[in-house]
């Protein structure tokens, strides 16, 4: 690791301790940009090599902040730019209690955070223009969402129904008593 790296981590480990620090509060001074790059697939590399320590990874997480549309390693002393490839966590896997309207879905992330969807963690589905393919998310926290990966999102689909929303019959799942769609009903013929 470069110092910038090393420097990161320290300040992270002492801003961590007790869990998720308040990031949303902090606006410390941007100090430019750090080679870290958080690929689709979850996986974190620094100035090209994966990150092999999940612990590293897991205290990286921990101090990710979104603004607008970019990316923040963030102290309460520094905030360093980093890239990410589509969303920083991914989901993969949940499980599903109740039915209906009283179904609870809980995910975990590959960085081992666990969330509810509900009104506060939503589910949303975008779907790729060209080939109509489906990528699921989940909010984790403060803006910052979780693939759902693709053997979670197949077990998501044997649990969904159709449901009236908004004027038409969709195809979603129910969680925290929130109806997420996910497909019109129709297309699933």
């Amino acid at each position: 690791m470069t110092p910038d790296a090393d420097a990161i981590a320290t300040s992270a480990r002492a801003a961590t301790k007790g869990g998720i620090p308040p990031v949303h509060l902090w606006n410390p001074p941007y100090c430019g940009d750090l080679d870290i790059r958080i690929a689709r697939d979850g996986t974190w590399f620094y100035l090209g090599t994966p990150i092999g320590r999940p612990e590293l990874v897991r205290l990286f997480s921990s101090i990710l902040k979104k603004e607008g549309e970019r990316y923040y390693l963030v102290t309460p002393v520094e905030k360093v730019g980093i890239t990410v490839e589509d969303a920083p966590f991914v989901a993969v896997d949940f499980e599903a209690e109740g039915e209906g309207a009283r179904q609870r879905i809980t995910f975990v992330t590959q960085v081992g955070d666990t969330v509810t969807a509900g009104p506060d963690h939503p589910i949303r589905v975008a779907h790729d223009a060209a080939t109509g393919e489906p990528a699921p998310y989940v909010e984790v926290r403060a803006g910052l969402e979780a693939l759902i990966d693709r053997k979670s999102f197949y077990r998501l689909a044997d649990i969904g129904r159709i449901e009236a929303h908004d004027g038409a019959d969709w195809f979603g799942l129910w969680s925290g008593g929130v109806f997420f769609p996910i497909l019109p009903a129709e297309k699933l013929r």
